[in-house]
Order: structure tokens, then C-alpha cells, then sequence
């Protein structure tokens, strides 16, 4: 089912001129936050998106009510927030469970600390954990738990206490990819629901993606000192799918406000899309890759799978990826049951380090479209930039979502090794190599200069 935004004109947080400054180790003031107003109505979602050091979390603070303003005022819902604020929760990114009590001993703390009596947070702490999918563990400790389950006890614990907002300081930065994405929808089909006391919140994130999936307006602040420079409202239906135009458009958008610059989209390629039609990776680590041609070169360069098998403590089925990988790279050969090095195999397993990343280079933009395309894509794009989605959309294409996580895991792992290209794991982007960058800049100028000449 698609929603949109259930926001009233009701104002809930407002903060006006808020400003903050600390203490410098020099005796002098160093401004965190200047001049900033802000207001969240009630039913709305708004993300504070900026680089580290922008005040995000330190103006969360101040609208819990944690840190004083020096300068400026935070009400809820009209009243002077001077203390901790009693219509907020607080999600953190470290989970700040109490590692000496149970799932239901954590989910009561925020009950505990109101008043409310045993019986009573014992019934709405269960609760609160059934809400989030953990009923079952009520008796378990935090370190019985994965990170996706102790983050949703602090889900459970926030939102047990019915607060008016949630405020949430990057809680999913410490999750794995999928686990993440899951708990988002999770949480965002929570706050929705019909009846929900909790309607309302402020996430502060360094992540665009999770800004544009999860917020009705964003909100970009600069740095030195924290001000708020850009609004940016998200006017999608939820659930929101990234592989969608409008999305990538907001998240362009944002991408260009924080960093002044345009994250382009890559280059279309006609009808042959070769990140379509490429045959599937295997997926395959490259270091045991290298323990394979290795075997293989000392035993004269061939021999038939199932000795191979036995020789490293393989089942045949487990090797065959490996197998799969040096055929691809052309080192290898299959040719009645034995496994052949070919002569740039054996040039591979004899070589030294450098020299050998060097040959999976060339290896690499030889023989997997896949890679080859992805290095063009990011030479082609200006910025030396390529947002990870823009590949597994075209990978799905022709195959799942799943088939095509692998697909890309194995080219970026693959491509990082032969340093045709890197990857930032936070902000899923994959970056050309400094050097490369600052070599395609000089052959543009280049170029400039000499078509200047002819004019």
C-alpha cells in the first residue's frame, strides 16, 4: 500500500536563532551551531543530512533537552525545553543497551524512570517487543543478540514510552547493508501505522540514500559552524524504491548540495548494455584464486578436479567457483576433466605481489565486461564517482536483486584488488583511484588547450 506523508500543521519542535558554542582548549570559543531555526510539525519525518563536524547530533541534543543553546530557544509544543525533554525518545547508534539486563529489563528502563508500575511495564514492554518482532526473547541479554536484533530493542524501548518524537542519531550506521535496509522499512511502517503514538521524528544521518528513503523534507547543514543551508522536501510515496527516477533525482540533488558538485549519472550505452549482458561472476575470494593457479602451477600446470579437489580439502562443488573464476580470467582451462594453467595463468602464479595486481588488472579489463564497463562508467562520469545503485539497477535487470548483490560484491571486491578502482562501504560509492582521476583532469585540459590552439 502507498502513503504519503501524514504531516498537520502543527508545529511540535521548534528551535529559533539556537546557537553553540564550547570552549577551546586555547581559552577561546569555538562556534558548533549559529543561527539556527527549525520547526517539525506533527506526522512528519525530517532528516538533519551533513558532513562530520556539521552540529547534527549536538543540535539533536539541545532538542532533547541534554545541552543548554547558548544562545536561542527550543520549545515543545510551545513550552521552553530547559531540561530533558518529556515528549522525546532517543535511538542511538550504539544501541546503549545495558548488557547486564534482559531484553525486557532494557525495554523497561524508559518505563521504570516514568513511574509507571511493574505490572503495567511489564504488559507495554512486551508488548513493545512483540511490535518489533522479538517476542521469544523477552528473557535473552545483549550479547545473545545480532546487531539488528539489539538495535530493534532499542526501537522497542524508545518507543514503549509513547513519545510525541523520535530522535534518532544515526541508528543503522553500525548495521550491515541488508539488516539496515530492513529495520528502515520496519521502522517507517511503525511511525506510519494507523494509531501509532509515535508519529513524528528527526533523523540525523550522514547517509543521502537513508535521507531520501525515510524523510519528508531533508535538511542540509554546512559546517564551521553548523547552519542550516538547504531544505529539501521528499514528496514520494512510501514505500519508496531507490531504483525509481524521482529518487534519483532527490538523491542527486542532495548529493549536489552537501558537495557543492554533480554526482552525474552514468553514461547510457545504447541498447547493448554490457552490465546486462555480461555472463555472471563466480563468486570467488581472490587470495584462494591465487592458492588455486599456485597448486596448479606446482603440479606441473594440470591435473584432473577431483585430485585437485583432494589435495586442497575441497568438495568438487565448493572448488568449481574457483574454477569458474580462472576460466573467466582466461588462466585456466577445463579440457577432458583436467584443469590446464594457460601460459598468462602460470605468468600470474609465478609473479610477485605487485606484478600480480598488475596482471589482474589487464586480466580483469580483458575478459569481465562487468568491471571494464563499471572503470568507464566512473572515467566517463566527470567526478570519478558512481553511486553503487546506479549498477545494481541495470544488473537487475537481467537478474534478481540477490543474484545481482553477489554479482556486484564479487566485481568490486575483484576491481579493488587489481586498483582499477575504489569503494567507500559507508556512502556506497565507487570512486576512481586518485592518480587516474587526476590523470583523466590533465588529458581534459589537455584537450582543452590544444582545441584552443587550433581555433
Amino acid at each position: 500500500m502507498h502513503t504519503t506523508s501524514a504531516a498537520t500543521d502543527t508545529a511540535v519542535i521548534t528551535v529559533r536563532g539556537l546557537h553553540k558554542h564550547f570552549a577551546s582548549p586555547d581559552g577561546g570559543v569555538l562556534p558548533v551551531l549559529q543561527d539556527i531555526d527549525l520547526t517539525v510539525r506533527e506526522g512528519e519525518i525530517v532528516a538533519l543530512l551533513g558532513k562530520s563536524g556539521s552540529g547534527k547530533s549536538t543540535l539533536l541534543r539541545h532538542i532533547a533537552g541534554l545541552l543548554a543553546p547558548s544562545a536561542g530557544t527550543v520549545h515543545y509544543r510551545g513550552r521552553p525545553v530547559n531540561g530533558p525533554n518529556p515528549g522525546t525518545a532517543m535511538l542511538f547508534q550504539s544501541f546503549a543497551l545495558m548488557p547486564w539486563l534482559t531484553v525486557q529489563q532494557n525495554v523497561e528502563l524508559g518505563l521504570q524512570a516514568q513511574g509507571v508500575e511493574p505490572l503495567a511495564r511489564r504488559e507495554r514492554a512486551l508488548a513493545g517487543i512483540d511490535m518489533v518482532g522479538l517476542d521469544g526473547f523477552e528473557n535473552a541479554y545483549p550479547k545473545e543478540l545480532s546487531g539488528g536484533m539489539r538495535q530493534r530493542v532499542g526501537f522497542a524501548r524508545a518507543l514503549v514510552v509513547e513519545p510525541d518524537v523520535l530522535l534518532m542519531d544515526e541508528p543503522f550506521s553500525a548495521l550491515d547493508v541488508l539488516t539496515a535496509q530492513t529495520l528502515r522499512n520496519e521502522l517507517t511502517e511503525l511511525l506510519t501505522r494507523p494509531g501509532s503514538a509515535t508519529r513524528t521524528a528527526l533523523l540525523v544521518t550522514h547517509s543521502i540514500e537513508e535521507a531520501v528513503q525515510l524523510a519528508d523534507r531533508i535538511l542540509i547543514l554546512g559546517t564551521d559552524p553548523g547552519t542550516i543551508e538547504v531544505e529539501l522536501r521528499v514528496d514520494l510515496p512510501r514505500p519508496r524504491n531507490r531504483r525509481t527516477r524521482g529518487f534519483e533525482a532527490l538523491t542527486e540533488d542532495a548529493y549536489e548540495c552537501l558537495t557543492g558538485e554533480r554526482a552525474e549519472l552514468p553514461p547510457t550505452l545504447g541498447t547493448h548494455d554490457p552490465l546486462r549482458a555480461a555472463a555472471p561472476l563466480p563468486h570467488a575470494d581472490v587470495e584462494q584464486l591465487t592458492g588455486l593457479l599456485e597448486e596448479l602451477d606446482s603440479r606441473g600446470g594440470s591435473v584432473d578436479l577431483p585430485s585437485l579437489a583432494d589435495a586442497l580439502n575441497y568438495a568438487v562443488d565448493d572448488l568449481m567457483p574457483l574454477v569458474e573464476a580462472a576460466e573467466t580470467l582466461a588462466y585456466a582451462r577445463i579440457r577432458a576433466g583436467e584443469l590446464r594453467l594457460t601460459t598468462t595463468g602460470s605468468g600470474f602464479a609465478c609473479a610477485d605481489i605487485l606484478t600480480r595486481k598488475r596482471l589482474f588488472a589487464a586480466a580483469v579489463l580483458a575478459n569481465v565486461p562487468l568491471i571494464a564497463t563499471m572503470r568507464t562508467l566512473l572515467i566517463a562520469s566527470g567526478s570519478g564517482r558512481l553511486r553503487e545503485h546506479h549498477v545494481t539497477e541495470r544488473l537487475c535487470a537481467s537478474s534478481s536483486e540477490r543474484a545481482s548483490r553477489q554479482q556486484l560484491n564479487t566485481a568490486i571486491t575483484w576491481g579493488r584488488y587489481a586498483e582499477l578502482f575504489e569503494y567507500d562501504a559507508r556512502d556506497r560509492v565507487l570512486l576512481l583511484p586518485r592518480e587516474d582521476h587526476a590523470a583523466g583532469h590533465e588529458a581534459g585540459r589537455a584537450a582543452g588547450h590544444a582545441a584552443g590552439d587550433e581555433r
